[in-house]
């Protein structure tokens, strides 16, 4: 069965700058794919390129076997498209606004009424359809919305960052949504998060895309395989390439290496009590065996005599997976 999605070297520039460099990569049918990334990433761009919202630079998509530049409405009619602001009407109800959206797609009548109660019940909202949707609350409000990318039936679905500001019970009601819709009409759902574990639950592949470039596309699993016996990182004065050397070659570690510094600065009054942090460098152990590189670590370091400011232990996930590859945390 070939791929929903098909996305071959798309670029986005506004000017002089490059927001998506020529990425490239397929959704399965059936499948639900994770794009993850900080802020100004790319993800919200690239999406917004494969439904229609903003015009590629260059390169080109295909979705269900249609070209995104050629055939948009055949894509439209295909694409669902759950964006990260809300798109409804507050003064309505939740069923009106679905009925809004469903007339958009050219529904009417007895389908437009089935599909309205179909999505209402997807999302459990049934029983408050038909109260005014400023009375919701904000894990609610989300979910009408996604129920307004649902009510023309797409075959993939964009949910970008569909739980940001919702409560718990909403937040588990999505999930539970997302699942039923994959595991009972097969549908093919493109999936962005700030939270690894939403990722973790409900993908099966992962892209890690950072500064518009895709650096990562993989399983969940066969990612976290890469770190091996996870990763160590600790705050040191003086590193030398010697001392990376030495670290390199303690028992139970695969690579020590400086880890990249924040780029951002700080606020004028804040430099002097900055001062003393900046004659620390973060230095990044890569372990085979977490234990073992821990206690030859801090062997080495007491015998060195050397000061710590920092040490945290990353523990084989797809958080550290991300920090590892970005430098990154992915809230950042």
């Amino acid at each position: 069965m070939p791929p929903i999605l098909e996305v071959d070297h798309l670029v986005k520039k506004y000017g002089d700058f490059e927001a998506v460099k020529g990425i490239s990569f397929t959704v399965d049918e059936g499948e639900i794919f994770g794009l993850l990334g900080p802020n100004g990433a790319g993800k919200t761009q690239t999406i917004s390129m494969l439904t229609g919202v903003i015009e590629p630079t260059s390169g080109t998509a295909k979705i269900g076997g249609y070209d995104i530049h050629t055939d948009m409405d055949e894509v439209k009619k295909i694409n669902g498209l759950v964006p990260q602001d809300l798109a409804l009407y507050p003064t309505l109800s939740a069923r009106s606004n679905l009925n809004f959206f469903g007339r958009i797609y050219g529904l009417g009548g007895k389908e437009l009424k089935e599909r309205v109660a179909d999505v209402l019940n997807v999302v459990a909202l049934t029983e408050r359809a038909d109260q005014a949707v400023e009375k919701y609350s904000g894990g609610m409000k989300r979910r009408v919305n996604i129920a307004a990318g649902l009510v023309h039936q797409p075959r993939l679905l964009f949910l970008d960052e569909p739980t940001v500001g919702v409560d718990p019970q909403s937040r588990n009601q999505i999930f539970e949504s997302v699942q039923q819709l994959n595991r009972e009409r097969d549908m093919s759902i493109i999936y962005t998060s700030h939270y690894m574990e939403e990722v973790e639950l409900l993908c099966n592949r992962v892209a890690i895309i950072d500064e518009g470039e895709i650096i990562a596309l993989d399983t969940i699993k066969n990612l976290i395989a890469m770190l091996g016996g996870g990763v160590i990182q600790i705050g040191l004065t003086q590193v030398d390439e010697t001392t990376l050397a030495e670290l390199t070659a303690l028992q139970g570690v695969q690579q020590a290496s400086l880890a990249p510094q924040p780029t951002t600065l700080p606020a004028e009054d804040d430099q002097e009590a900055l001062e003393p942090e900046r004659k620390h460098d973060m230095v990044k152990i890569e372990c085979e065996d977490s234990q073992q590189a821990l206690v030859s670590l801090i062997s080495y370091l007491n015998e060195n005599d050397l000061n710590i400011s920092s040490m945290e232990i990353l523990e084989p996930n797809l958080e550290s997976v991300f920090l590892h590859l970005t430098g990154k945390k992915l809230r950042e």
